[in-house]
């Protein structure tokens, strides 16, 4: 099963992706990918208090998928660590792409 399960399209073009958080992490980034629950499992150094987790979250997804940060927001899931992300502006074939080398890279 590839990364693009844990991808759906909105009525307005946007992405939404679907994500399992690990907060208070050594290292940070995209760890894998949970055939399970269809969702891309993310590690991130800060602790998940205050919303600092939550912002972590939207600066990695940026930076690994090189995306503008004004892009990347936090739909649902803002006190769990199952999360959906929104993002705009790019389409869902090309994430799906990305997602899937970054995957490969991190095997």
């Amino acid at each position: 099963m590839s990364a693009r399960s844990s991808l759906s399209v909105t009525l307005d073009g946007a992405v939404v992706m679907d994500i399992e958080v690990q907060p208070l992490a050594s290292v940070q980034g995209i760890t894998g990918f949970n055939p399970w629950r269809s969702r891309i499992s993310l590690a991130v150094k800060a602790a998940a208090k205050q919303g600092q987790a939550n912002q972590a979250v939207l600066h990695v997804l940026a930076a690994q998928l090189d995306l503008p940060s004004t892009s990347v927001s936090v739909a649902s899931g803002h006190r769990s660590r199952l999360k959906s992300v929104r993002i705009e502006g790019e389409p869902v074939d090309e994430l799906a792409a990305r997602l899937d080398r970054l995957l490969e890279d991190s095997a």
